[in-house]
């Protein structure tokens, strides 16, 4: 399992899971909107990356035990995709 982390500031949050890397980094390559000059992004509007200024990812297995200490967004989505706007 592919877990993707929107950043901001300091605060970072699990935001969407993914089956694979590939799937994540097409996900976040779509979602980029722009790379700023100090190297934060805005990313597109209603997505589980709005509002945040960086990404992150990791493969770790994530189950309800672990969601409250990766800090999980409320409305967490499995394998996000643009059509789900």
């Amino acid at each position: 399992m592919w877990n993707l982390y929107g950043i901001k500031g300091e605060n970072r949050r699990l935001a969407a899971t993914f089956d694979s890397e590939a799937q994540l980094r097409s996900y976040v390559q779509w979602a980029i909107l722009k790379k700023n000059d100090d190297g934060t992004f805005k990313f597109e509007q209603k997505t589980p990356l709005t509002g945040c200024t960086a990404y992150g990812y990791d493969n770790s297995n994530v189950d309800e035990g672990s969601l409250e200490g990766k800090n999980a967004s409320p409305n967490l989505v499995h394998n996000p995709s643009p059509g789900m706007l």
